[in-house]
């Protein structure tokens, strides 16, 4: 299974000056989680507080006045925010919580567009000991509600905007009291019974508060994410998940003090939270936030302006890149880039030999998931990258290859890549689904569920899923989920979704429907039905294909053969079909 690039391009790849990891095989070996524990702050007695260890441990220090965070706002607008300012701010509204009843342990979702606020009530929320929830702003409503009405969240974190896009669905969750209203760029805004205003509370609230003691277990995070079957899952941190996300960010991602670090990802997305917020913030790092989504030009600007040291970025954005062209990068100065990552969705060989080309770096993928919280297995500074390679497993972190009985398999032998539960940002459940939680993990191993095999020098190869879910430019998308909505359309009797190849975004959602009676296939129709889509989940679950068929193949039990829709649509064989229906 060589790869075609490995023997040319086994040197590629710069390495920074002094990384922060030395010795990959000799801190392997004689890792301590215990160790990087001294390093932190709020760990004593069995107490951890992401939000102290991020921002108000740097009080204490002489980072105190350094930068948190410059942002850049779509319109230019830019705010900066030390972390005493981050901190006085972040007090406040933990105190407009408290003042209308929320507690520790309570669900607390926000739901804004990439602007400071939203950083603001993140470790707000986290300092009062209640759970957050981050959504992508460019969720439609039926996504909004089955999160909210699953995790039985109280309050709801947006702005004007966002609520009108949603009002339909706020009657129909009656575990949610509280609607905070942020608006401070201005427009116009309708007051409700249950709305909060941000700007009025937050001006009289005040900037001391004394952060609820939470525990190493206290739940901290939720992150929905998508499987092949049912509604989304809430994946559920602890705030001891903080000590892996300050020991990736330091050796994975090579951050240092002095760095000037750039995370692309939306904060609605895990990397947007454990490495744009809680791995950087942690190691007292200046981060630059834009509000804005890709373009090629504008990124190189903002690592040209900003001075940018450390970037992380997914391979869809670094695909994009390229079919940018190559001479865009030698328009700017990129000079002060240092170390550059991706994650999210396999990295291509080529993406890694253009880094090199068109940058003067090669990308260092890593791999991790939503489930695991940290990155689990990395190309690190110090090595030589092999392009394709997601790399070797984080020190602490045992990952190996298994059979499907999950004993190991040999070097180069194909499997599901495994890891031995236990590290600090391990998932400690899915949100009132202890069952499944359970069953994913098997003979003492976490299953991933993803496809791979390491070489003999221990280095990981990401083969693919072992389920249906579409990862469509990093994100993960159940076909389930898309499948609901379709069915909902007045036109569409069934519905079946897979995930279609794309050198670009790594898949695309692709639709097979058919038709109630009454309805004839069109344009027009197609048109509509994904525009129906898009509304109410989101524009990536959007069905980029929509193929009309008479029926959908299915088992005798009645359930649609996702497989065999996706081996006829790609040309391949059909495998066993013993369970089709006649």
């Amino acid at each position: 299974m060589k790869l075609e690039y490995e023997e040319l391009l086994k040197d590629v790849g710069k390495m920074s000056p002094k990384p922060n990891m030395l010795d990959y095989g000799d801190i392997y070996q004689n890792f301590d989680w215990k160790e990087i524990e001294g390093q932190l702050k709020s760990l004593d007695d069995g107490k951890a507080n992401m939000a102290y260890e991020c921002i108000d441990k740097h009080l204490e220090t002489e980072l105190k006045d350094k930068l948190a965070f410059i942002w850049e706002g779509l319109d230019g607008a830019i705010e900066k925010y030390t972390f005493a300012r981050f901190s006085e701010e972040t007090n406040k509204f933990a105190n407009l919580l408290k003042k209308h009843g929320i507690k520790k342990g309570d669900r607390v979702f926000v739901f804004l567009e990439r602007v400071p606020e939203l950083y603001v009530v993140f470790f707000g929320v986290l300092k009062i000991g209640a759970i957050i929830g981050p959504l992508f702003s460019a969720f439609g409503p039926e996504a909004v509600k089955d999160r909210l009405e699953d995790s039985g969240a109280k309050l709801l974190i947006t702005s004007p905007n966002l609520k009108r896009k949603v009002k339909s669905i706020l009657h129909e969750l009656p575990d949610l009291h509280h609607l905070v209203i942020v608006n401070k760029r201005g427009g116009p805004v309708e007051y409700e019974d249950k709305d909060i205003c941000y700007e009025k509370e937050m001006a009289e609230a005040s900037t001391s508060f004394e952060i609820e003691p939470t525990n190493r277990e206290d739940y901290s995070v939720m992150h929905y994410t998508s499987g092949t079957t049912g509604k989304p899952k809430g994946v559920v941190h602890a705030h001891q998940a903080i000590i892996g996300q300050y020991a990736t960010a330091k050796y994975a991602l090579d951050l240092k003090e002095d760095d000037i670090y750039w995370c692309t990802a939306d904060p609605g997305w895990v990397t947007g939270t454990s490495y744009g917020m809680f791995g950087p913030w942690s190691n007292g790092v200046t981060q630059i936030l834009y509000e804005g989504g890709f373009n090629a030009s504008k990124w190189y600007q903002i690592i040209q302006d900003y001075k940018v040291t450390a970037w992380y970025t997914a391979p869809t954005a670094i695909r994009m890149l390229m079919k940018a062209g190559d001479e865009l990068p030698g328009q700017y100065d990129l000079s002060r880039l240092r170390h550059i990552c991706s994650v999210g969705e396999p990295l291509n060989p080529e993406a890694v030999v253009w880094g090199e080309k068109a940058m003067g770096l090669a990308f260092h993928d890593n791999w991790w998931q939503t489930e695991t919280g940290a990155i689990m297995i990395a190309n690190y500074a110090i090595q030589n990258i092999r392009p394709g390679s997601m790399g070797r497993p984080f020190p602490g972190i045992q990952a190996d290859i298994l059979d499907d009985q999950y004993n190991p398999v040999p070097a180069g032998e194909e499997g599901q890549l495994a890891l031995k539960p236990g590290w600090p940002s391990m998932f400690r459940t899915y949100w009132n689904r202890e069952d499944y939680y359970n069953s994913r993990f098997k003979n003492d191993w976490y299953i991933t569920g993803d496809k791979a095999y390491k070489d003999e020098d221990g280095y990981f190869w990401f083969v693919g899923r072992a389920d249906d879910v579409i990862n469509t430019a990093g994100h993960l998308v159940g076909p389930f989920e898309v499948e609901s909505v379709l069915i909902q359309h007045p036109a569409v009797a069934e519905a079946g979704v897979i995930g279609k190849p794309d050198p670009i975004v790594m898949e695309v959602v692709k639709a097979f429907v058919s038709l109630k009676e009454g309805y004839v296939q069109s344009e027009q129709l197609r048109r509509e039905i994904r525009v129906f889509v898009k509304k109410k989940l989101a524009g990536w679950a959007c069905p980029r294909e929509i193929d009309f068929l008479d029926s959908l193949p299915k088992t005798r039990s009645g359930k649609i053969m996702r497989r065999l829709l996706k081996s006829r649509d790609l040309g391949l064989p059909d495998g066993d079909i013993s369970t089709l229906e006649d």
